[in-house]
């Protein structure tokens, strides 16, 4: 499996979500935009164990996105994926930055989120961030289901 970096996409009406240890946050409505690595064994299989938790609801939250797949209020609308060997997670997240939960995400870097807002559909702006850091990214639509297409 390749192993690499990807910005998972949710959408979201305007919500409260308890996030663990970071407490209660507010979300305005809009998509949500969270930067994750896929170094691991799984590599960018990890993206599928999102989709799986979002659908199924079947484990409890072990990982702050987790609390955000887990809620009804959050469905993923898209992902975009880059296959690399770079240890890029944290150059990603300050590239796209903007508003953002602090600490979200990033308990093991000195990032301050890997979490961010925005009103509308961030996919245009994600590839062309992808492109400067020279990531050949891929981009998948999520369906209802969490089905990836």
């Amino acid at each position: 499996m390749d192993k690499g970096v990807y910005a998972l996409v949710l959408e979201n009406p305007c919500c409260e979500v308890r996030i663990g240890a970071l407490g209660v946050r507010e979300f305005a409505a809009g998509r949500q935009i969270y930067v994750g690595s896929a170094r691991g064994s799984g590599g960018l299989a990890r993206v599928r164990r999102h989709l799986r938790l979002a659908r199924c609801r079947d484990r409890p939250p072990r990982w702050h996105i987790d609390y955000l797949l887990l809620d009804p209020h959050f469905a993923p609308a898209a992902v975009v994926t880059a296959a690399t060997d770079r240890d890029c997670e944290c150059d990603l997240a300050r590239a796209i930055g903007g508003a953002c939960v602090p600490g979200f995400g990033c308990s093991d870097c000195t990032c301050a989120s890997h979490l961010f807002s925005r009103p509308g559909d961030p996919v245009p702006e994600l590839l062309a961030v992808f492109a400067r850091m020279d990531l050949d990214a891929r981009i998948a639509t999520i369906k209802n289901e969490g089905s990836v297409h």
